[in-house]
């Protein structure tokens, strides 16, 4: 853990330097070294979208959550809580932690950043986005900060974007992510958040995929979870998904495991997220065809390939059929 606090708190790059009050990026400006900037999820949707299918986006930098603590006089204020901290006094611990979050949600977006947020919003063409924070000691091959920031889907206009933008500045300081900070010593002035803006898939099927199998460690293995309508309700634990078990060499299902899903996070016509009941029949079916598993599989293979170790990676089907990858970040259980 030594050599990964050396590395995200080294001297600042040409490369930083060169990017320095650099407020926006979009993803086809963004590659995996660009941690220092905009966090280890937006690296790898830039890495990710320069050869794979991903939806557009773009991320507001590390400059951007910088000059908002800074201009609202917030960072003495924030360490001076967190320096005398006992992270295994619960109660203090989540006193502590709601009590920057309102700080910072409070704080008012500097006008420049307003207007270059909403002005690079509006050249997407898809006006519903999923907002997630990327923290710059996220998704690292040592270290997962997975979970621990906001996420936001569905999010449709300027007032929820800045909101949710803000939002996820506060997230840095969850709980669970001072925790995680400070029993594995990473200091919490040299850790920044960058935000993720990506075009929302309305999908119809999503969920994850493990290309090794993390329970049994089997490399030759990959494991694809699904479930109906948006991710989500996976990652939060709502449902338990469908369990494809695929061969790599040959590429082939290996084995079925088919469980009731009976509920599902759709996009309402009111742009609203919703949890709907999936009727029996229906929340029994199999979640995924054959030919969509292996085409996430091949997809899975490849990232793995391209990436040269284990990836967790998110995926979405929309109500067209077509497969597209969300995010992808290294497994750190193996």
């Amino acid at each position: 853990m030594g050599n990964l606090k050396k590395d995200y708190n080294k001297e600042k790059s040409k490369e930083e330097v060169r990017l320095a009050g650099v407020n926006i990026l979009w993803f086809n400006e963004i590659d995996k070294n660009d941690i220092a900037i905009v966090g280890g999820k937006g690296a790898n949707l830039g890495e990710m979208f320069n050869h794979f299918t991903i939806p557009n986006g773009f991320c507001v930098t590390v400059n951007a959550y910088k000059q908002f603590i800074e201009e609202n006089k917030l960072g003495d204020k924030i360490y001076a809580l967190l320096s005398k901290l006992d992270v295994e006094d619960t109660r203090k611990l989540d006193e502590v932690s709601s009590k920057i979050n309102e700080i910072i949600v409070k704080g008012k977006m500097p006008e420049n950043l307003e207007i270059e947020i909403k002005s690079n919003y509006d050249k997407l063409e898809n006006k519903f986005v999923a907002v997630r924070s990327s923290a710059t000691a996220e998704d690292l091959p040592t270290a997962s900060f997975a979970g621990q920031q906001a996420t936001f889907l569905n999010v449709n206009g300027y007032e929820e974007l800045i909101k949710a933008v803000k939002e996820c500045f506060a997230s840095l300081f969850t709980a669970r992510a001072i925790v995680y900070r400070t029993i594995n010593k990473f200091e919490h002035d040299k850790v920044f958040l960058s935000v993720v803006v990506q075009e929302m898939i309305n999908s119809s099927k999503a969920g994850v995929m493990f290309t090794v199998n993390p329970v049994n460690k089997n490399h030759d293995e990959m494991i694809i979870e699904g479930s109906f309508g948006l991710g989500e309700m996976i990652v939060s634990g709502r449902v338990t998904p469908d369990t494809y078990f695929i061969t790599k060499n040959p590429l082939k299902i290996k084995e079925k495991m088919i469980n009731e899903k009976n509920t599902e996070m759709i996009r309402d016509k009111n742009g609203k997220n919703k949890i709907l009941d999936i009727d029996y029949l229906r929340s029994n079916e199999q979640c995924l065809f054959d030919q969509e598993i292996l085409e996430l599989a091949e997809a899975g293979v490849l990232i793995e390939k391209h990436y040269g170790k284990p990836q967790d990676i998110e995926w979405a089907i929309d109500e067209n059929g077509e497969v597209f990858i969300l995010q992808s970040r290294p497994i750190t259980t193996l």
